[in-house]
């Protein structure tokens, strides 16, 4: 059973409606997920660059709404029974959509009017949404010039209203975008930001542009020639600078510093381990030089060590010095570093031992795991209670 699209549903006649008496019309199954189609609906299906509206239908959780042909199917996380169905939505998600979506309708009416850069595409996500703009790219300047100008017309409280109207009227109206299905030629709905925007869509928005709150340009990156613009509008705007101030008390406590001084410190800070991580690994090269040296003086036929606080690249550099130094060595060394077992066997080049056969069956008698072609083999271990076992692989 498929139900006709209402008309006008209830989401478009009243986008601050949160609860209304409805009637499950049909059940079923799609991909394994339920879904019920209603007589009359509160939830917005997803559409239009907006996201599906959530809440629950006879007190089940809607999880996704989508327009399918000339339904709205309701997907929801366990099956409703037809029959006469109360609706909830979640009004907290609808209040952001419409926030972000009637800002990038302002966003992208003041990008065109006044600076002259359409808008070619739109999203809104979860923390942040973005229009893409056909201008190869914005400088800082001109970013703080647009969201100066789209301040001065969220405090102009500009009333946003709906309409429909034909295509055919189109031109006459000055109606900016006519996106538009191929061949489309009857009414469509128009949404306008009085003496501002007169824009096809079907997304649900605020009555004013005071409403929005405040909108906050985030930053651009490239896009397909032109560029894309992040965006946050009203209540995330707030939520964002809340954990920007969470955060940057947290950074003045722990650098023992003023805002102002957070990124120079951070800086020279960064630069200062930098240093510190270049001079420990060339002192860590050393040190795996000098024991790979006195390892090849040891009279053994396998080199065997194992340590308990040095990392892989020091095994690595011990074994590759080894191998350099004497062509005829072959060895197995192993350590216990920050909770990890690690392994590594190499032979040199006049030794008798074929790496790619031997690595593999020491990672097996380890319990482990590992890789790498001649002259070293590296991997981890679960533990080194076998360690006996695969030292006797390598001596044969």
């Amino acid at each position: 059973m498929t139900t006709p699209l209402m008309v006008i549903p209830a989401f478009h006649r009243d986008t601050y409606l949160t609860e209304l008496d409805s009637e499950v019309l049909e059940s079923g199954e799609e991909d394994g997920r339920s879904y019920v189609v209603l007589a009359e609906t509160i939830f917005y299906p997803e559409g239009g660059g907006q996201p599906a509206d959530h809440g629950t239908i006879a007190g089940v959780r809607v999880v996704d709404v989508q327009k399918i042909g000339e339904s709205i199917r309701h997907f929801v996380e366990q099956v409703i029974a037809p029959g006469p169905a109360s609706l909830v939505l979640d009004w907290q998600r609808r209040w952001d959509h419409m926030q972000q979506h009637t800002a990038q309708h302002l966003l992208t009416a003041v990008a065109l009017t006044e600076f002259g850069w359409p808008t070619t595409a739109f999203h809104l996500g979860p923390e942040t949404s973005d229009i893409e703009l056909d201008v190869s790219q914005l400088s800082p300047d001109k970013l703080e010039a647009l969201e100066e100008s789209c301040a001065l017309e969220v405090r102009a409280a500009r009333a946003v209203t709906w309409r429909t109207a034909e295509v055919a009227d189109f031109e006459s109206l000055g109606v900016r975008s006519r996106r538009l299905p191929e061949g489309f030629g009857g009414t469509a709905r128009l949404v306008e930001i009085a003496g501002l925007d007169l824009n096809t869509c079907g997304g649900t928005h605020l009555r004013s542009t005071a409403e929005i709150g405040t909108l906050c340009l985030l930053g651009t990156e490239p896009m397909r020639g032109g560029t894309r613009l992040f965006f946050a509008a009203g209540d995330r705007v707030r939520r964002r600078l809340r954990a920007h101030e969470t955060r940057n008390r947290e950074l003045r406590s722990i650098l023992d510093t003023g805002d102002d001084e957070l990124v120079e410190i951070v800086t020279a800070r960064l630069a200062r381990e930098k240093n510190l991580s270049r001079t420990a690994r060339c002192l860590a090269e050393e040190l795996a030089e000098k024991t790979a040296a006195v390892l090849a003086a040891a009279p053994e036929p396998i080199i065997d060590a194992h340590w308990n606080d040095r990392d892989m690249p020091f095994l690595q550099q011990v074994a590759r010095t080894l191998v350099k130094i004497t062509p005829e060595s072959c060895g197995f060394l192993t350590s216990a570093c920050d909770g990890d077992v690690l392994f590594v066997v190499f032979s040199g080049d006049d030794a008798a031992i074929d790496i790619a056969e031997v690595g593999p069956r020491v990672a097996e008698a380890l319990g482990g795991r590992g890789g790498g072609r001649a002259p070293i083999f590296q991997g981890k271990a679960e533990s080194l209670s076998n360690r006996a076992e695969a030292l006797e692989i390598l001596r044969g």
